[in-house]
């Protein structure tokens, strides 16, 4: 007759101190290479592997669907934008809306020190825009945009700019030649808008051309979209060359012009265009008209929004501001309305005020930003530490409120040890210690392996010998041949 209990008892007899010793010792080995892994890819990466092969790879096997994701395109009807607002991650890679011109500005660093400003990685998410916003399907029937289409897909900028040319001599009416030839080719912003204003003339004729023959196909209806993009596109640069030229107010109106034309594009965040250029004209009243109208709970926070808003508020009483007689007297309702603007802000993305505070040194904006990270830092200080500077004691209240809010108390963003790393740490140290007392207390940890084999099996062996009330002794007898 099979016993299963007897043949525990059994195997658990023949098993010597050192199978034990062994044992453990594998069990702390393997754990404890899993902890070195585990630990090497969580700083290289910054996510737990094991986490990451989990979601990646076996959520989607168990039917999981990822509700974070959300794909936004330069034009969007009214149910589509909303949809996309109420889905965008704040983890979600954005587009800087105030980028440089990679020809008059960024190569300008390269001339000057020798190094590169933007990262591949950010020139590679650039090419993936340009191919999204700049190009159809139907770009293969019209040769210049065959061409073009091919050029924005070029890693080298030399090969860029041969292809930009070579649609011209295709067609002397391609607008996205110009536009690349005006951000990657021209040295100065002044070329820079001659050759935007040029790729306007061109824009504005396919824009008008497309929008009669929209209805009329889909393929119609995606050029259209592909040129409403590239018009918009053409009269954003347009306005910030006039920006960076110092034709302030001229920027201004085209920015409020093309807002007011293509209302459904909030998410081209061109409004934060309009705010940095408000703020160099001090227009202050039509800065707190903008910000009611964008700062909403529904449309995705950015920096420029959250600490434009605590400019304001620190305005209003920054000039006459002492921590020492508020601390004596208390804080008025001014005061602690721009301390708790200031809050937000500094909850909303804690690694601006080192940047405002110069307590590290400003570099090159990226073309990409990660919200709430220290590339919007950069990119919002970069255009917005002089607006600061020129509010008097809005830095000193800054200063204040952070240093002795969030320099020392707040944690935020904290980057927390993933679970699995925190598993497996316990785990190794754990089977190190099982396997340091069993080398030590070979015999004693045998017979409390002994025990706990017995005590995990009793279940096993109690519905084992159910069974074996039930079914006759032949059974067991054929099975044991068997």
């Amino acid at each position: 007759m099979f016993n299963a209990d007897s043949s525990l008892t059994a195997f658990l007899n023949t098993l010597t101190p050192k199978f034990y010793v062994a044992l453990t010792g594998t069990s702390s080995l393997i754990s404890g290479l899993i902890l070195i892994f585990e630990w090497w890819y969580f700083r290289k990466y910054g996510t737990s592997f094991i986490e990451q092969v989990s979601v990646s790879h076996l959520r989607p096997l168990l039917g999981a669907v990822d509700n974070n994701s959300s794909s936004v395109h330069f034009t969007a009807s009214n149910g589509e934008a909303e949809s996309n607002r109420q889905n965008v991650s704040e983890c979600k890679v954005w587009r800087n809306p105030l980028n440089l011109f990679r020809g008059a500005e960024y190569s300008r660093y390269t001339w000057v020190t020798g190094r590169e400003p933007l990262t591949y990685y950010d020139m590679n998410l650039s090419a993936q825009d340009h191919q999204t916003f700049f190009t159809c399907d139907t770009d293969h029937a019209r040769p210049a945009d065959a061409v073009m289409q091919k050029a924005w897909r070029e890693r080298n900028a030399q090969a860029r700019m041969k292809a930009a040319y070579q649609a011209l001599e295709l067609n002397n009416e391609c607008a996205t030649a110009y536009v690349l030839l005006a951000e990657e080719e021209t040295t100065t912003i002044l070329e820079a808008e001659k050759l935007f204003k040029q790729a306007l003339k061109a824009g504005e004729v396919c824009y008008r051309r497309s929008q009669q023959l929209q209805h009329h196909s889909t393929q119609q209806e995606a050029q259209h979209r592909r040129d409403t993009n590239v018009l918009v596109y053409i009269k954003r640069r347009l306005a910030m060359c006039a920006r960076k030229l110092g034709r302030i107010r001229e920027a201004v109106k085209l920015m409020r012009d093309l807002m007011k034309e293509f209302p459904l594009l909030s998410m081209l965040n061109v409004h934060e265009n309009l705010l940095e250029a408000l703020l160099e004209l001090q227009a202050y009243a039509d800065v707190q008209v903008v910000l009611a109208k964008y700062d909403d709970i529904s449309l995705p926070k950015s920096a420029t929004i959250c600490y434009t808003a605590a400019l304001l508020k620190a305005r209003a009483v920054s000039d006459k501001f002492s921590p020492e007689a508020a601390s004596r007297r208390g804080l008025s309702t001014a005061e602690m309305n721009a301390v708790e603007a200031i809050h937000r802000a500094v909850e909303f993305n804690p690694h601006v005020p080192k940047y405002l505070l110069e307590m590290k040194s400003l570099i090159l904006p990226p073309e990409h930003i990660l919200k709430r990270g220290d590339s919007e830092a950069i990119a919002y200080a970069f255009f917005h530490l002089q607006h600061w500077k020129r509010v008097e004691g809005a830095l000193n209240l800054l200063h204040c409120t952070w240093e002795g809010t969030f320099h020392e108390v707040s944690v935020y963003p904290k980057k927390e040890l993933p679970f699995f790393i925190l598993f497996t740490a316990g785990l190794c140290s754990f089977t190190a210690m099982l396997a340091l007392l069993t080398h030590q207390f070979p015999e004693l940890m045998g017979v409390f392996a002994k025990a706990f084999f017995s005590t995990l099996f009793a279940p096993f062996n109690f519905v084992m010998e159910k069974i074996e009330s039930v079914l006759p002794s032949s059974f067991w007898h054929l099975l044991t041949r068997i």
